[in-house]
């Protein structure tokens, strides 16, 4: 159970644990972003505007940036008891075909995150000084990593893999 608290050995390693620093940052700031707003709310009574669009794109960083390193680790996106009784060719297959999609969702989110960020990139978010583009930047980098992560997966098959 420990293992799935840090990221798996492998090539990109040090790119696994700096995502996965970047969404505990996120999250974290996103907690101090909360209480700002609650405090600002009941005892100062002048609710910031910033806080909500800040809080969503802070959000959205923890939970993609996270992902990407549960792809990496496979802890994420995965059905795991059909794989663990499955024999080992058979387990190898399913470990390729779920590999495959998650590199293929992780093209998906960039691809259609790009689009989105482009698009939106000229409106002004609402109660901050942030481009709502903005917002669909998560989804681009993280994206790409899980296509990374993917195919470091694909490619090395560490200590999970039994075939």
């Amino acid at each position: 159970m420990n293992e799935q608290l840090t990221t798996a050995r492998g090539p990109l390693a040090p790119l696994a644990t700096a995502a996965l620093a970047f969404a505990g940052a996120a999250l974290v700031l996103l907690a101090f972003v909360e209480a700002w707003q609650v405090f600002a709310r009941y005892v100062l009574d002048s609710p910031p505007g910033w806080t909500e669009p800040v809080a969503l794109l802070l959000l959205k960083c923890a939970l993609m940036f996270g992902a990407a390193v549960g792809v990496r680790n496979e802890t994420h996106f995965r059905i795991l008891l059909g794989v663990q009784a499955a024999q080992a060719r058979i387990k190898w297959v399913l470990n390729t075909i779920a590999r495959v999609t998650a590199g293929a969702l992780g093209l998906a989110l960039a691809g259609w995150g790009a689009r989105m960020m482009l698009e939106n990139w000229p409106v002004k978010a609402p109660g901050a000084p942030l481009s709502s583009g903005l917002y669909f930047a998560p989804f681009v980098v993280a994206g790409l990593l899980f296509v990374v992560f993917a195919i470091e997966r694909l490619l090395f098959s560490f200590e999970t893999d039994e075939h």
